[in-house]
């Protein structure tokens, strides 16, 4: 890695280190004035990290498709369901229902990968070959293909059908918060249990985090680390010859097939990559390290535009613009409306919700606002997709390279406009 990749690598990190600190200062303040307890807080803090990392996840793996390789892939969601089927399939125990093969979460880990990047060769074999429009209708036929199998019927005792796995069993990340410390010295994997233990704090009066929160906190700090992983390869592999080519494919495919390049070798290869590490992300997101159930109606195609939504924001072709995407939409877009209303409905005290906007409206010609402002702060929840609509507007005809998207990485391995300076030693004009 080059002195000047260098520095922007550092100057990257710290990017998002302040952007993640921003987004904690919001959340402790929106916690303290919701009256939420220490364990709340702490709980809080820990839900915004988690959506940071898994949306973060998903957005990587698909900047790869659209910001690095030009692949216009609008079947994300379809890829982390196969990842994370996949994985809860291998992990479940035989005597679950559905039931499973009883494997290690390591292995459901890989096999679900593997299962994506499969399924992103049977998807790309035909399609890699049509136009991006195409490309991208054929990845969501793929994705709603996938959803409506595991919803099926057919592969119910497999899938568990529409009702999904609704209790996932615990990998070994919980299964070391379900022991007793009494057992720590007999049972090896009681490590958990002191772990816990020591979450207790006793220094403060009896404080206690609980046994939940602190099991989330562990399970969100290794989802953190498999995206800090992600980030780092990412920013590696782009920078590689094999970056360079899919740039190079991304800015003139005809251009990169008369230098020698396999274009389509490439393309296929990089869209295999790029569906393992939605399959990953899927299982980060959805599977044993995550949440603890998973439905086929999750892996709707709203989650793709969500995703898509957070790489704008952020700025295509940009690995730390994809993280700072998936950290703003995730934690500002996301999270923090349904909290404001939720204070903003303290503070003034509305009580007076309509379930209709008729309901809502009619008042208002008698100089009445509050039932009004009740209707939209009691469905925050779901009109915060108009701010979000607002701002791709914005977004589109103000900034349409988002955040980081203007920063243009060249195909060459050297900047080819850079000129030497006649203190240098350039050629001078005679």
């Amino acid at each position: 890695m080059s002195t000047n990749t260098s520095r922007l690598f550092e100057f990257d990190i710290s990017y998002i280190a302040a952007t993640m600190l921003l987004l904690y200062v919001i959340f402790l303040l929106l916690s303290v004035l919701q009256g939420y307890p220490v364990a709340g807080i702490v709980s809080s803090l820990q839900r915004v990290t988690f959506l940071v990392a898994v949306y973060g996840l998903a957005v990587l793996a698909l900047n790869l498709h659209w910001g690095y390789a030009g692949l216009f892939n609008i079947g994300v969601a379809g890829f982390m369901a196969v990842g994370v089927y996949t994985s809860v399939m291998l992990t479940a125990p035989m005597g679950a229902s559905p039931p499973g093969l009883g494997l290690p979460l390591p292995v459901g880990i890989l096999g679900g990968m593997l299962a994506a990047a499969l399924v992103g060769l049977v998807a790309g074999l035909p399609a890699l070959r049509l136009r991006s429009d195409y490309l991208a209708i054929m990845t969501v036929a793929v994705s709603e293909i996938i959803r409506f199998t595991y919803k099926s019927n057919t592969f119910s005792q497999f899938t568990g059908g529409a009702g999904g796995f609704g209790s996932i069993p615990p990998g070994p990340i919980r299964r070391l918060f379900l022991q007793d410390a009494s057992s720590i010295i007999s049972e090896p994997t009681a490590i958990g249990a002191f772990v816990f233990d020591f979450m207790q704090f006793p220094m403060l009066d009896g404080f206690s985090l609980g046994r939940p929160v602190t099991l989330n906190i562990f399970s969100t700090l290794l989802i953190v680390a498999v995206l800090a992983l992600v980030y780092a390869f990412l920013v590696r592999a782009v920078n590689s010859p094999y970056g360079r080519v899919l740039k190079s494919i991304r800015e003139d495919e005809i251009a990169a097939k008369s230098l020698g390049k396999n274009t389509n070798r490439f393309k296929l290869k990089t869209f295999m990559l790029g569906c393992a590490l939605m399959g990953l992300a899927g299982i980060m997101w959805y599977g044993a390290v995550g949440q603890s159930s998973v439905y086929p109606n999750t892996f709707k195609p709203e989650l793709t535009f969500y995703i898509f939504i957070a790489l704008i924001i952020g700025g295509a072709g940009s690995n730390t613009g994809s993280v700072l995407g998936g950290a703003l939409f995730a934690g500002l877009l996301f999270e923090a409306p349904p909290r404001v209303a939720t204070i903003l409905s303290d503070v003034l005290g509305v009580t007076q919700t309509p379930d209709t906007i008729i309901a809502a409206l009619g008042p208002v010609a008698s100089g009445q606002f509050v039932p009004l402002l009740g209707f939209f702060l009691d469905n925050m929840s779901q009109l915060r997709f108009i701010f979000v609509g607002v701002l791709l507007i914005y977004l589109v005809q103000r900034r349409p390279d988002g955040l980081l998207g203007h920063r243009s990485e060249v195909a060459a391995a050297t900047d080819l406009s850079a000129r030497p300076s006649r203190s240098n030693g350039g050629d001078r004009d005679e």
